[in-house]
């Protein structure tokens, strides 16, 4: 008996010692093994007093998506402006004379009103047990000895942006380093950004964002059922319609549309369906920043009967043309780029060579995840119901939205014009 009970502790003790092994292994696996140098605690943060007026740049948010979604010719464009504009507003704060004015103004405002919103939005995200937007910033800086950072400029984006600050051998594991970041800080939703590494790169600015939530009101089994869905194109799609009702309504000329909840009321999902008759470029042509700004703070609160396809979509662009076409020129041109406040090479001027933007997005019965990357590459020379209740459903192409309930703050925007092909 004592024999038999001895190899039952034997057994036990060797299933404990594989299940310790198998935990640590898997925290192991899960953690980011940085081989570059982190310069982070060389530049600590200092202290920023923050703002609560952060409707201007909600508005230049909305109004950046909007301008972004009207240049895209791809199927079902998705962008996070709020990343986009994290990732520039880095690299602006290295800028200097026409080419800041120039990212100034295509951003919507200057520097420093960019630099003291997006400080105060991004550390006071609201985060609770079943919603989470969270957003990262990296500088990962070539420690080639032919550039040199400028020490004010790493201050600047520790300050503001929380950025972790890495100088790299920019060679096969600083692609690692780069490619694990980001999978890590958009919880494995963008697994890979960077293909390769130019010669000539100097530097990457990099913001990462990941939200996931669950609705507010989850969608029951019943309330899925066998659709139809008309792309751009005019084909018919099956698809997969979740039917609810919402209270919170809007319209304009042009269209009509929802806003549902997530959990915790912090953030919601938009959408905006063209009326019969208005294609949806026509309609994204009538917008602004200003005009979408309204149309988010003043719902009407009545009962809307909703439809929403189950989706999920994969966005990746290079946003270089897109941002020359809307005025930021000089950033990309090697001659007249002027990042004097970023560093300098004695290979030669540094400018822009690529802005690559990554989106996902995942819309279903439960909830939605959605995760974003904007990489700057830098180079050198070398209510009670009423009655009637309104009817929303999408079942044709539409604008949707992730925003920030309170700030009516768009973090992704995009449009779908076709499922499931």
């Amino acid at each position: 008996m004592k024999s038999k009970n001895g190899l039952i502790a034997l057994l036990m003790r060797a299933l404990t010692l594989v299940l310790l092994f198998a935990i640590c292994f898997n925290l192991a696996a899960c953690a980011v093994r940085i081989k570059a140098e982190s310069l982070s605690e060389g530049v600590a943060p200092r202290s920023v007093t923050p703002t609560a007026e952060l409707s201007r740049g909600s508005v230049a948010a909305a109004d950046l998506g909007l301008r972004l979604l009207r240049e895209a010719d791809e199927e079902n464009p998705l962008f996070s402006p709020l990343s986009i504009m994290s990732a520039l507003g880095m690299t602006a704060n290295g800028a200097a004379g026409e080419t800041l004015s120039q990212m100034e103004e295509m951003l919507g405002m200057s520097i420093e009103e960019l630099n003291i919103f997006l400080y105060s939005y991004l550390t006071g995200l609201p985060q609770g047990e079943k919603y989470k937007l969270s957003s990262a910033n990296s500088l990962w800086l070539n420690d080639n000895s032919r550039f040199t950072p400028n020490r004010d400029f790493l201050q600047t984006n520790a300050d503001y942006y929380g950025a972790e600050i890495y100088s790299a051998p920019f060679d096969n594991s600083t692609l690692r380093d780069v490619n694990a970041w980001v999978k890590q800080k958009t919880d494995g939703m963008i697994p890979k950004v960077l293909n390769d590494i130019p010669e000539s790169a100097v530097a990457y600015l990099i913001n990462a964002l990941a939200f996931e939530a669950e609705w507010l009101s989850i969608y029951e089994k019943h309330q899925v059922r066998d659709g139809t869905f008309t792309a751009a194109s005019g084909e018919k799609r099956e698809v997969e319609l979740m039917y609810g009702s919402e209270g919170r309504y809007i319209e304009d000329e042009g269209a009509v549309g929802f806003m549902k909840s997530y959990y915790g009321g912090k953030y919601s999902f938009v959408a905006l369906l063209p009326r019969e008759g208005v294609e949806l470029s026509d309609y994204l042509s009538t917008l602004s920043g200003e005009r979408l700004n309204a149309l988010l703070t003043s719902p009407e609160y009545t009962e809307v009967k909703t439809a929403i396809p189950k989706f999920e979509a994969e966005y990746s662009t290079d946003l270089s043309e897109a941002l020359v076409s809307l005025g930021m020129t000089d950033a990309f041109d090697l001659q007249r780029a002027d990042f004097s406040r970023l560093g300098s090479s004695k290979a030669g001027n540094l400018f822009i060579s690529r802005v690559i933007h990554k989106t996902f997005i995942e819309v279903g019965e439960k909830g939605t995840r959605a995760g974003a990357v904007t990489v700057v590459e830098t180079n050198d020379g070398a209510a009670c119901p009423p009655e009637d209740p309104k009817e929303v459903y999408l079942d044709r192409p539409f604008l949707y939205m992730l925003i920030d309930s309170e700030a009516s703050l768009p973090f992704f925007i995009g449009t779908v014009t076709d499922i499931g092909k």
